[in-house]
């Protein structure tokens, strides 16, 4: 225990502290109550992806992808499914891109049949997930290191800049495919928005665009953690410092893991939920709550949390405010942040959406939808929140297999010489 509260460690991961503080009150509010019901821990709450992957009978690989300004990416994948495991040939292949503080374990944290990962991989999908920089699998630089500010200074503008070019076209070299499919979630999207739309050489490059709980502004954003977000940039710097946000550091994992022990993690992981963007605990396997928690948060940058403040006080998709004109221009060439227009991107593109997301808010998604040019495709599940899109019970059924449907519409389509797609 000295370990935790030392004084170099509070100074490096006060985040960490102010978390260890809710579990702590939390802890301590369940301990009065005399309530103390004990279950047992999921083996796959001590697992990183590839474990994960091996652990439910699937076969996977792990790359890793240097960006071109220095950032080196982990990237899981599932090549094919247990039906498959005979057959060869190439398969369509899928790129699948976590949320905000997530990494390519929330797309396999359930079991098999309610994990998109696995769902795409028995439906004979060349499956690839990506980890955006700084999250707890992509903490390498060729040239910075994690103690350094220079590494953490980046945000939603370098892994749509950086990160998806550089894992995209490394997964067209490793496949020897022309194009793929790309399913961003939270965060995931908005790089997608963002990328497709400013790169349209990348662009090119896909073959749909599945946009699940899609971000691309936030004015009307109801979370606590988006209220949070309303607060002055100094005083978030204050708080949190200048690097590192929610890394899973190893102490507090195992801090967590410990506390999966007790009944209380419900309540725990309901309000980390809530705090994400809203949470309906009817619709999750809440045995599976210790593997949520022992991967996510994943961690990403303090400058991250920054533009999503500015995104939020701003109600605009547009590049990080570097503080100055003279420092927007020596980054963005521009003396203002440029705004990204949607309505550029002219990839095919498919949107899920829920109607008590409080992240993805229905405002936001209605200017959203007029801004997309080629949406072939639009689905709002009024009942679901943020988190239903990649750990709902219900998702196969709701949107996994529409998914799928429309791939395999494509891919016959193509096979055809027609591009019209249908659902």
């Amino acid at each position: 225990m000295s370990e935790i509260f030392s004084r170099e460690w509070i100074v490096s991961h006060r985040v960490e502290m102010w978390l260890l503080i809710l579990v702590a009150y939390l802890f301590e509010r369940n301990v009065n109550s005399g309530h103390m019901p004990t279950k047992a821990v999921d083996p796959e709450a001590f697992m990183n992806i590839s474990e994960i992957i091996q652990h439910q009978g699937y076969p996977c690989e792990e790359y890793e992808v240097a960006t071109e300004d220095g950032y080196i990416l982990s990237v899981n994948r599932i090549p094919q499914g247990l039906v498959q495991l005979k057959k060869t040939g190439s398969r369509p292949v899928v790129l699948l891109q976590h949320g905000l503080l997530g990494d390519a374990s929330n797309w396999i944290s359930n079991l098999p049949n309610n994990s998109l990962g696995f769902i795409l991989a028995d439906a004979g999908f060349d499956v690839w997930m990506g980890n955006s920089r700084g999250n707890t699998w992509s903490r390498k630089h060729k040239t910075l290191s994690i103690d350094q500010d220079e590494f953490w200074a980046f945000s939603y503008d370098e892994m749509a800049r950086f990160d998806l070019p550089a894992v995209i076209n490394f997964i067209l070299q490793k496949t020897g495919q022309e194009k793929i499919y790309y399913v961003g979630y939270s965060q995931g999207t908005t790089m997608g928005f963002i990328a497709f739309s400013t790169m349209p050489e990348l662009a090119q490059k896909i073959k749909m665009y599945f946009a699940l709980a899609p971000i691309a502004t936030v004015k009307y954003a109801k979370s606590p953690g988006a209220k949070f977000l309303l607060l002055p940039d100094m005083m978030i710097k204050g708080l949190f410092g200048r690097k590192e946000f929610l890394h899973q550091h190893r102490i507090l994992r195992q801090f967590l893991i410990y506390l999966c022990g007790q009944m209380i993690i419900d309540q725990i992981c309901s309000n980390i939920m809530l705090l994400l963007g809203g949470f309906n605990s009817n619709n999750m396997n809440m045995s599976r709550a210790n593997v949520y928690v022992a991967h996510t948060p994943a961690g990403t940058s303090v400058q991250n949390i920054l533009h999503w403040s500015q995104a939020v006080n701003s109600g605009e998709l547009q590049a990080f405010d570097w503080g100055s004109e003279t420092k927007n221009l020596e980054k963005s060439h521009q003396p203002t942040p440029a705004r990204y227009k949607v309505r550029d991107m002219m990839v095919p593109t498919a949107m899920w959406t829920g109607g008590q997301d409080w992240l993805s808010s229905p405002e936001d998604v209605k200017t959203l939808l007029s801004e997309v040019t080629n949406l072939i495709y639009h689905k709002n599940i009024p009942e679901w929140a943020h988190v239903d899109f990649i750990w709902g019970l219900d998702a196969p059924h709701r949107l996994y297999n529409e998914i799928i449907h429309l791939m395999k519409q494509e891919e016959t389509d193509l096979s055809q010489g027609t591009c019209e797609v249908r659902l």
